[in-house]
């Protein structure tokens, strides 16, 4: 099984009269590059919140923002009642002493002193943390959930070029039937064509078989096999083998290639271009892969 990097995950939980919402995207990345972003009231628990999201996320790009929603209409500036009743207390006495109370008794009042004040944000309370970790857990399952079916189609995409690797493979091996002799029988009617040359048979027999033996691709054809092999188990193995499978597939492009290079008939190099094509597809998803 394989998950992808790329994910997003959105949870909100109500708490009182506040709904705390925490949103999480993620990318491909070489290592994990984690950016939060949290609303002053959880700045003080941004390191549980990171530390959360690393353990669950290991790697990738990933912004994760935590913020709140208050939903009562009490917001703003607010009235100091009890310093409004002791203006009030006050103004009465200086009434008593003969002092005239002002017209607008409200009005007056509303222009003393620290009777309207600013709201000041609550404390966090241990239950209101609760409540942002259910948020923050609950983005983190819709975000694996995402990883996991993009994994899916991410794994089918790679079975399926790995066959045709394959395929591409034993459609190979037709021409490699008599190439050795078709070689051998080039190199005697060039040498045939020179007149009155003049050589040694057993040493040409020699230096035939050291050639031919270098353009031999036995041992690239079962590498390569070998590693399509090893890149399908890793496939069925556990979650986080993205590295894995992006080493798996430099190692297959080197045997591809140096079967490219030993071919010498346009035939089998066709399709040493198609096997490059369909590994070439293999890498650039592969960078995709947790």
């Amino acid at each position: 099984m394989i998950l992808s990097m790329t994910g997003y995950g959105k949870k909100s939980v109500q708490f009182l009269n506040k709904k705390i919402t925490c949103e999480i995207k993620s990318l491909n990345s070489k290592a994990l590059d984690l950016t939060t972003r949290v609303a002053p009231l959880f700045r003080e628990r941004e390191m549980e919140v990171r530390a959360l999201v690393s353990s669950a996320l290991v790697r990738g790009k990933v912004e994760c923002a935590l913020w709140f929603e208050q939903e009562s209409v009490c917001e703003g500036q607010v009235l100091n009642v009890p310093l409004m009743k002791e203006y009030l207390r006050q103004i009465q006495e200086a009434g008593q002493d003969g002092i005239p109370a002002p017209h607008d008794i409200g009005a007056a009042l509303l222009r003393m002193p620290e009777v309207m004040t600013r709201r000041t944000e609550d404390a966090l309370s241990e239950e209101e943390w609760q409540a942002a970790l259910e948020a923050v857990n609950g983005a983190l399952e819709q975000l694996t959930a995402f990883r996991r079916q993009e994994g899916e189609a991410l794994e089918r995409k790679f079975r399926e070029k790995a066959d045709n690797i394959e395929r591409l493979l034993a459609e190979i091996e037709p021409f490699e039937q008599g190439r050795k002799e078709r070689i051998r029988s080039r190199m005697v009617e060039a040498l045939e064509a020179i007149p009155e040359a003049q050589y040694d048979q057993n040493r040409l027999e020699q230096e035939m078989i050291f050639y031919i033996e270098k353009l031999d691709i036995s041992e690239e054809k079962q590498r390569l096999t070998n590693h399509l092999r090893y890149f399908r188990e890793t496939l069925d193995g556990e979650a986080g083998q993205g590295k894995k499978l992006g080493f798996i597939a430099q190692e297959m492009g080197r045997e591809i290639n140096t079967t490219g290079s030993k071919s010498n008939q346009a035939e089998m190099q066709l399709i040493v271009v198609g096997m490059k094509d369909e590994l070439e597809q293999i890498k650039e998803q592969v960078l995709n892969v947790l």
